[in-house]
């Protein structure tokens, strides 16, 4: 972990623009350090998207629009790493949207969940691989 989930509304954005948030959200995540260390391990980032085509925004205006995330990290990290997380996240999200934020109506939202141990399975190969080069 972390895995971070884009939920969206179809009239947003398009495909290559939502990709490139989840790339920059992707970099935003490996760059988060705690005392010089990094808080997320770079094999366990993931980003994803899903775009709704059945939805209402408020008044159901049909330009009015919608994106929420959802990271999902591990238990024991403090609360001020899971701030910085957060802030820096959504100043990206925040920066992406700037243009359409300012010429129709938005709703952007950020929420970050922690789990467990017990309560989460994993097999994943992608950080011996990453550490081989």
């Amino acid at each position: 972990m972390p895995h971070l989930t884009l939920e969206y509304s179809a009239n947003l954005a398009d495909a290559a623009s939502i990709g490139q948030l989840c790339k920059s959200l992707a970099v935003c995540l490996d760059a988060q350090r705690d005392d010089d260390e990094r808080v997320y391990p770079l094999g366990g980032i993931r980003v994803r998207a899903v775009e709704y085509h059945q939805y209402c925004v408020a008044d159901g205006r049909p330009d009015a629009a919608f994106l929420h995330g959802i990271l999902k990290i591990g238990a024991g990290r403090s609360d001020a790493v899971k701030k910085a997380t957060g802030d820096a996240l959504f100043a990206v999200i925040d920066r992406h949207f700037a243009e359409a934020f300012e010429r129709r109506g938005i709703a952007l939202s950020l929420e970050i969940n922690e789990f467990n141990q017990a309560g989460t399975w994993k097999h994943n190969s992608l950080h011996a691989r990453l550490k081989a080069g």
